[in-house]
């Protein structure tokens, strides 16, 4: 009906209208200048992410505090291991868009779950960072490595084994691994802020595990840098 654009404006109404709708839909506080919201789903239900628009409005609470005791809360790396990438906000709404809304990766709240019933960020699930400790009971590491797309190895052939046995001698991890990582998906781990050391423990376990460094992904701002930009928070249900 409209395929020539140019018609709309010879409607002076339908114009004026347009540019009303615009003006009062667009916000004033966008994530970046061509930026303004970013779309994905939270517990199957669609969600938008965006800052909050009272340019006013200043954080309560736990974390708005600059000091901790540490240990247990000291200041984290930038760069938790070798291979593993860190990223900021940005970062992290692109791999929402590319990778979580596409079913190929997974964004995890490492905390514990009293923190996740509190508020997490839209399209998180919570695997608690213990899930993945050495001391961890086997099947419950088994059903937080399933989230991912790990499955435990089969029974293997003796070829098999000679082979894991080269590929173990050449430095490679995943060869001694009782799991297998073909079809792991892509992750990003984050907990509460810069002094928050549970998404780092998860991730230096999970490579021990054997999981790819490539397709690991760190948040190391959590949900402290998070809250600061005004960025959504989504209260889960709790089940």
């Amino acid at each position: 009906m409209f395929s020539d654009t140019r018609a709309i404006w010879r409607i002076p109404g339908l114009a004026l209208l347009l540019l009303w709708s615009n003006h009062l839909f667009a916000l004033d506080v966008n994530i970046s200048p061509d930026l303004p919201y970013v779309e994905t789903a939270h517990e199957g239900k669609p969600f938008r992410v965006q800052r909050i628009q009272d340019e006013n409005h200043v954080l309560t609470g736990g974390f708005t505090k600059t000091s901790r005791k540490c240990p247990p809360f000291c200041i984290q790396p930038l760069h938790v291991a070798p291979g593993v990438t860190t990223v900021g906000e940005l970062e992290f709404l692109e791999f929402m868009e590319k990778k979580l809304n596409t079913g190929q990766g997974v964004v995890i709240d490492a905390r514990t779950p009293s923190w996740y019933e509190k508020g997490t960020i839209p399209g998180s699930i919570n695997i608690p960072f213990t899930s993945f400790d050495k001391e961890t009971n086997e099947a419950v590491k088994a059903i937080a490595l399933g989230k991912l797309g790990v499955v435990k190895k089969s029974g293997s052939s003796i070829f098999t084994s000679m082979w894991e046995s080269v590929l173990k001698l050449a430095g490679n991890k995943n060869a001694s691994s009782p799991w297998d990582f073909t079809n792991a998906k892509e992750i990003l781990l984050w907990c509460n802020g810069m002094w928050c050391g549970q998404s780092p423990r998860a991730i230096n376990n999970l490579l021990e595990l054997g999981y790819p460094a490539e397709k690991i992904y760190y948040y190391r701002g959590g949900m402290q840098s998070w809250q600061i930009l005004g960025l959504s928070v989504v209260v889960p249900t709790v089940k």
